[in-house]
C-alpha cells in the first residue's frame, strides 16, 4: 500500500471516528444528565465527567409513575404489531411479486400513492371510525392496521426482494404439487429472511417510539404506552431534568440494544432488497 493510499484510509477513519463521536454525544449527555444532581446540570462551564454519580435518580424516576405498566403496554402493542406486519405485508408482497393476476401492477401503483399520505391527513377519519366502533382507549387501533396490509412501505420493500428470487423456484414447487401458500411459506419466506428482519426492525422502532398514535386513541392512564408515560412524567417533573433524562434513558435503551445487535442484518437486508426493481 502506497503512502497516498494509507493517508486516504487514515483520513476516512478519522472522519468516521469524528462523525461517530458527534452522533454518540447526545446519548452520552442524556446518561450523564441522568446520573447527576440538579446543581451539576446547569454549571457553567459544563462538567463533562460527573463528580458524583446518583444512581438513585433512576429509582426515583421509575417509581414516580407505573412505568412497569407502560412498559408492558408498549411491549404488547409492539409485539403484536411486528407479528401482524410480517404476516400481512409478506402475503401482500408475495401476491404482487409472484402471482400474475389481472390489474396487479395497476393496483400496486394505486397502493403506492398511500406513501404520499402522512398520518396527519387520515388521523381524524381514523379516529372517527374507531370511535364509531367504540374501540378508542384500547390497543386495537394501534395493532389492527398491522394485520391488514402492514403498511405500504413494508409491502414495497418485501416486494422488491421477492421479485429478485428466480421464478423457476415457484415453477419447481408447482410441479411438486405445492400451492401458492406452501410456496410462500416454505420457499419465499426462508429465502427472504433478511428482508423480513429489516421490516421487523423498522416496525419495532416505529411502534415502540410512536407517540402520535397513542396520543390520539388512548385516554386512560392504565393504557398509556411508554411515550405517553414519558410525557406525563415530563409534566410532573418539568424542572427535574435529571429524573427526566433517567426515565428517557430507560425508554430509549431497548431500541439502542436491538439496533446494536441487529445492525448487520439491517444493512445486509436493505442492500439485498435493492437487487431488483
Amino acid at each position: 500500500m502506497t503512502n497516498r493510499s494509507s493517508f486516504k484510509l487514515l483520513l476516512v477513519y478519522v472522519i468516521l471516528v469524528i462523525g461517530s463521536l458527534i452522533c454518540l454525544f447526545p446519548f452520552y449527555w442524556m446518561v450523564r444528565t441522568a446520573i447527576v444532581d440538579m446543581g451539576e446540570i446547569f454549571k457553567s462551564p459544563p462538567i463533562f465527567l460527573p463528580t458524583t454519580i446518583h444512581w438513585d435518580n433512576f429509582k426515583t424516576a421509575l417509581s414516580s409513575h407505573p412505568f412497569h405498566r407502560y412498559f408492558l403496554n408498549s411491549t404488547i402493542v409492539t409485539g403484536l404489531s411486528i407479528v401482524g406486519v410480517l404476516l400481512s405485508s409478506s402475503l401482500c408482497a408475495y401476491s404482487f411479486s409472484r402471482i400474475n393476476w389481472v390489474g396487479r401492477d395497476r393496483v400496486f401503483g394505486v397502493i403506492l400513492t398511500g406513501l404520499m399520505l402522512p398520518f396527519f391527513v387520515v388521523m381524524i377519519p381514523h379516529f372517527i371510525g374507531w370511535k364509531l366502533l367504540n374501540l378508542t382507549d384500547s390497543f386495537v387501533p394501534l395493532i389492527a392496521p398491522a394485520w391488514f396490509g402492514g403498511g405500504v412501505f413494508n409491502i414495497f420493500l418485501l416486494r422488491q426482494f421477492f421479485m429478485s428470487i428466480p421464478k423457476e423456484m415457484d415453477e419447481a414447487a408447482k410441479i411438486d404439487g405445492a400451492s401458492h401458500f406452501l410456496t410462500y411459506w416454505k420457499i419465499i419466506l426462508p429465502i427472504g429472511k433478511q428482508s423480513m428482519i429489516v421490516v421487523g426492525l423498522l416496525t419495532f422502532l416505529a411502534s415502540w417510539n410512536d407517540y402520535l398514535g397513542p396520543l390520539v386513541f388512548i385516554t386512560s392512564e392504565k393504557n398509556y404506552t411508554l411515550m405517553l408515560g414519558l410525557t406525563l412524567f415530563q409534566g410532573t417533573y418539568s424542572a427535574q431534568w435529571n429524573y427526566m433524562m433517567a426515565a428517557t434513558s430507560v425508554v430509549v435503551l431497548p431500541s439502542l440494544v436491538l439496533f446494536l445487535i441487529a445492525q448487520k442484518h439491517l444493512v445486509e437486508g436493505i442492500a439485498m432488497t435493492g437487487v431488483k426493481g
